[in-house]
């Protein structure tokens, strides 16, 4: 056939002939169907076609002249122009050799699959579209659930006349494509019934900091559409791709969304249709964790085979769905992603300096913080009410929004997630955007001052007025090397794809405190006996956990999951986990805590770390701790984890958390399992040879260490003074323990503040020779360049020595 290809039949270097969405369907046919991906099958309308019907009607002289008559800067005039060659195209008939062809591969795809009119989507596939540099992702029309010979007719000529919309016109001249070397192919494809089902999208990264470790899933019931149009929260997943090829399920993180509407055929009136979904659909999930696996695999394939293609890695940008009649899972399009694949080295790390009143929080979109007016536009008619810098705040967006957008400082709306409309353009724009936002048209009514803040983790906020804040830019690759490990300080996972981009050698401490908190919420031993609590507190309890079969299951559930991010993040390096280290003041908030802590008159040097592992009163609750790091290092196979035993008084101490830990699964130097322990107990150092012969390093907590051996009260305001880890006894205490541990081949590191706040300690320490020094985030640059003159003077020191 002369103006029909099948998928088979084509590939990705036919981009000029079928255009990037089809040449990248035929590609995935033709190469990675026999690797197991599965993609439905169908047929490509080819540019040549397109341009024979302008050439058969007469098209092309009047389209040229409304072009080049055209202002692309007039909105007005360019709706007026490009409707106009809309109609001239939807007037015109299709040229009866075209025709038949469309007709003819028609019939036999509907052959193949032995119906006699086969329910199919017909997408439009620009030459220029789905690039590396360029996506033109929305920007054409698409038309599912199309059924017959007519309609499939009109719906291709549909798809001829879309790529003059003002949207798609106004793209190509921002993004320099003249309008006449970009033609238009259309994609006619089996359709996967996934209205009975579920959709969504992939990305083989994470989208909010360009972190390349992980493919982030998102799916919602029914059609993809509403995740795109951010009609719907999806759910979704992050998978860690390297042990996945090992074989492991590195299922890192699960987030439920709210998933509002179901987009579905209504087969009877040939149109599409959103109904609410209901209360327990909302509470499940789209797709099983095997799913989430399977086709976090396939878009590993994707992304390798593209890569290798291009020569050059190519993170994706992937479409998928689920049939409803068969269960089958399918993709149903690839294309490279195109705003962090496009981003230099250099890292710009943004920190808001002041706190104000929160108006509103929604999911944060990118990392920046911007300010300005708040604007409330509730149609994109009203476009010119909205002033370069504003704050565009809108329910949702679509792409006839653009042109408000590109003039915004930042994006907030009440729906939407992580890849609908508004965030996919945020990105590309490079502007913060706050989406999912529930009642921000209303909390950001008055237009007054705002701050937009992206910066502090998965949570996106509006607070009032114009806040102070801090842009600090440089490049990884160029603050040097140091004998001395600079690791980093984190406690929330939601920070930790981003961190991970700093220059690190891993991560000297994660707190598990933080993840207890944040992602748990509610004391162990409250799940465990939940007959224990007041019957207010159970009710609670049973809410949190809606979902899972136990309370046990939801607490290893969701603290393995923290975790897990913390070590996927910075994989293979590795992240030394502290235990728990709440004091029992501090358990006692978390929800039925109170139930279960004594009350202690100094609760810090009570009932807290090591202490209370094997303690009939508490053992049960940290075997939880014990399970959740288990399935992290041996179901997800992340074995750079490494654990650690805060405030251990005696050897005899550390051995029964050991034994206890062993009886949970986890035995020091089994598949590779390393075992520190905090030194912050004047007994760590004066017996750190015998601590040595039980435990595989040290990390040195100077808060506690430099209190107990100085006896001030770090919280007491009255000797605040007196408390100073660069008194000489803290000194001596730190070198002291660095020689006993090197002397046993032990490692030791620090996770204080103290380095970040003193230069002269940090270069004490070096000259201790400590092995690693762990930093708060905001400090690491600084003080990596600062660690690098201090090793490099003393070797000048020692050379003339």
């Amino acid at each position: 056939m002369r103006f029909v290809r099948w998928f088979k039949e084509v590939g990705i270097d036919e981009v000029p002939l079928v255009g990037g969405k089809n040449a990248s369907l035929g590609e995935m046919v033709r190469e990675l169907g026999k690797l197991g991906v599965r993609v439905p099958d169908g047929f490509a309308v080819t540019a040549e076609g397109f341009h024979h019907f302008l050439q058969a009607n007469g098209l092309g002289a009047p389209i040229r002249e409304q072009l080049r008559e055209m202002d692309p800067h007039n909105p007005d005039d360019l709706a007026r122009r490009t409707r106009l060659i809309r109609s001239l195209i939807l007037r015109a008939a299709l040229p009866e050799d075209l025709e038949g062809e469309i007709v003819q591969a028609y019939r036999e795809l509907s052959r193949q699959a032995r119906v006699e009119d086969l329910m199919v989507a017909v997408r439009s596939s620009a030459t220029a579209e789905d690039l590396p540099t360029a996506s033109f992702a929305g920007q054409h029309e698409s038309y599912l659930g199309i059924q017959g010979e007519a309609e499939l007719l009109d719906a291709v000529k549909k798809c001829f006349a879309s790529l003059y919309t003002a949207r798609a016109t106004r793209y190509r001249v921002d993004m320099g494509f003249p309008h006449e070397k970009v033609l238009l192919s259309v994609g006619v494809q089996r359709l996967v019934r996934s209205d009975l089902a579920s959709s969504g999208v992939i990305f083989t990264l994470d989208t909010e900091t360009g972190f390349d470790g992980v493919v982030m899933l998102e799916g919602v019931w029914g059609l993809g559409e509403n995740i795109v149009q951010g009609k719907s929260t999806p759910d979704r997943f992050y998978v860690h791709k390297e042990t996945l090829a090992k074989g492991y399920k590195p299922l890192l993180w699960k987030k439920l969304g709210a998933k509002e509407l179901r987009l579905v055929y209504d087969t009877e009136h040939h149109k599409l249709r959103n109904n609410p979904v209901s209360p327990t659909d909302r509470n499940q999930w789209v797709l099983s964790n095997e799913e989430v696996l399977k086709l976090a695999h396939w878009a590993v394939l994707i992304e390798q085979h593209y890569s290798q293609k291009r020569g050059a890695p190519t993170p994706m940008d992937i479409e998928w769905a689920k049939d409803g009649i068969t269960g089958e899972l399918f993709i149903v399009q690839a294309r490279p992603e195109t705003v962090h694949s496009r981003k230099g080295a250099t890292i710009k790390s943004y920190t808001l300096l002041e706190e104000g009143q929160v108006l509103v929080e929604g999911l944060a979109v990118g990392e920046k913080i911007a300010t300005g007016p708040a604007r409330v536009i509730r149609d994109p008619k009203a476009m010119n009410q909205i002033k370069p810098g504003d704050v565009l705040v809108t329910v949702t967006t679509n792409p006839d929004w653009e042109p408000i957008m590109k003039i915004a400082s930042a994006i907030v709306t009440e729906r939407g997630g992580r890849t609908s409309h508004a965030a996919i353009v945020a990105r590309e724009l490079g502007i913060p955007a706050v989406v999912g936002a529930a009642g921000a048209t209303k909390a950001l009514a008055k237009g007054g001052p705002v701050t937009v803040s992206c910066a502090q983790g998965e949570v996106g906020r509006v607070y009032e007025g114009t806040l102070k804040f801090t842009v600090d830019e440089f490049d990884p690759y160029q603050v040097g090397t140091t004998r001395t490990q600079i690791m980093m300080n984190v406690g929330n996972p939601e920070q930790a794809f981003r961190l991970a981009l700093l220059p690190n050698d891993g991560v000297g401490l994660a707190r598990m405190e933080f993840i207890f908190a944040d992602w748990v919420g509610i004391h162990p031993l409250a799940l465990l006996h939940p007959e224990k609590l007041s019957p207010r507190v159970q009710r609670e309890v049973e809410v949190r956990t809606n979902g899972y079969p136990s309370g046990r299951e939801y607490f290893i559930d969701r603290l393995s999951q923290g975790i897990a991010v913390l070590a996927a993040a910075f994989y293979p390096k590795p992240v030394i986990l502290r235990m728990s280290d709440f004091k029992t003041n501090e358990y006692a908030k978390l929800l039925g805590g109170e139930a279960f802590e004594p009350g202690e008159e100094n609760p810090m040097l009570g009932w807290r770390g090591a202490s209370r592992y094997y303690h009939p009163d508490y053992k049960e609750g940290f075997l939880l701790e014990v399970e959740a790091v288990r399935r992290v290092r041996d179901e997800m196979g992340l074995t750079n984890l490494v654990v650690m035993i805060p405030f251990c008084r005696t050897v005899e101490e550390g051995q029964r958390v050991l034994d206890t830990m062993k009886e949970g699964g986890l035995e020091r130097g089994r598949n590779g399992l390393e075992v520190y322990v905090m030194a912050e107990i004047p007994s760590n150092v004066i017996l750190a040879e015998e601590f040595s012969q039980i435990f595989d390093g040290f990390s040195i907590g100077s808060n506690d260490l430099t209190q107990l051996v100085l006896g001030v009260d770090r919280d007491s305001t009255q000797v605040a003074a007196l408390f100073d880890e660069r008194n000489p006894a803290v000194k001596w205490a730190c070198a002291e323990l660095i020689r006993k541990a090197h002397k046993h081949g032990r490692k030791v590191g620090i996770c204080g503040q103290a380095p970040s706040d003193y230069p002269e300690f940090a270069a004490f320490l070096v000259d201790a020779g400590i092995d690693s020094i762990s930093l708060n985030p905001d400090s690491v640059v600084r003080t990596k360049q600062r660690i690098v003159e201090t090793e490099q003077n003393h070797k000048g020191r020692k050379a003339k020595a």
